[in-house]
């Protein structure tokens, strides 16, 4: 049995030209979330990333408590789907909402509608088809989860935790973005992996966050 803990990354630089590399706070929140972790007992035998940078610094910030000895591997499979790439083919020779990239309300609302269409196979040649996604998402947990570790920590995207999550628990596909939307930065949701199959430990925890942090720390992007 393994115990396997999916991390979302920390806050990224939204509205800035890179979107992929934590902002000052998403640097805290992921020291902040390794000293929690570090308290919890946390004991990976084996740690694994995403390949997008947001990924990295969040395990770097992380393992700054942890200090876990190797570096992680990577698995492509736990990279977020293309947001800006499903957008370019859903407006492909229209205009897109202005202030997309800047108003959170807008963007999370545009989000949603996105992914329920690329689910639905109502966008044309998306930069991924959505079952590809799913694939790539659980073959990233059975590689990350093959051999005979115990606890096994990830670091990726709400999108590819959403879909885990929504998969683990039998839900119809629209439930991914509906988890998704409520997944907080540096959150942990933790899967118990069994060879009868994977089944939901704890969803959106917060280890890091306290009464007296909340209003700095408690972020959705």
């Amino acid at each position: 049995m393994a115990e396997l803990w999916l991390i979302r990354h920390a806050q990224a630089s939204f509205g800035a030209a890179d979107y992929d590399k934590l902002s000052d706070l998403g640097h805290e929140q992921s020291r902040e979330l390794g000293l929690a972790l570090k308290a919890l007992g946390a004991s990976p035998d084996a740690v694994f990333i995403g390949a997008q940078r947001r990924h990295r610094e969040t395990w770097e910030g992380i393992n700054t408590a942890l200090g876990f000895p190797t570096a992680p591997g990577i698995l492509p499979g736990f990279n977020e789907f293309d947001f800006g790439g499903l957008l370019n083919a859903r407006y492909r020779g229209q205009e897109r909402p202005k202030d997309l990239h800047t108003d959170r309300r807008l963007h999370f609302k545009m989000l949603r509608e996105t992914v329920l269409e690329w689910q639905t196979g109502a966008i044309i040649d998306p930069p991924e088809p959505y079952d590809a996604f799913v694939a790539r998402v659980r073959d990233a947990r059975a590689q990350a989860t093959a051999g005979e570790n115990e606890q096994v920590i990830v670091v990726t995207s709400g999108g590819a935790i959403g879909q885990t999550v929504a998969e683990v628990m039998g839900a119809p596909a629209d439930a991914m973005i509906r988890l998704q939307l409520q997944i907080k930065n540096c959150s942990l949701c933790r899967i118990v992996v069994t060879p009868r199959g994977e089944h939901l430990g704890t969803f959106n925890e917060t280890p890091h966050i306290t009464a007296a942090n909340a209003a700095r720390l408690l972020t959705y992007s």
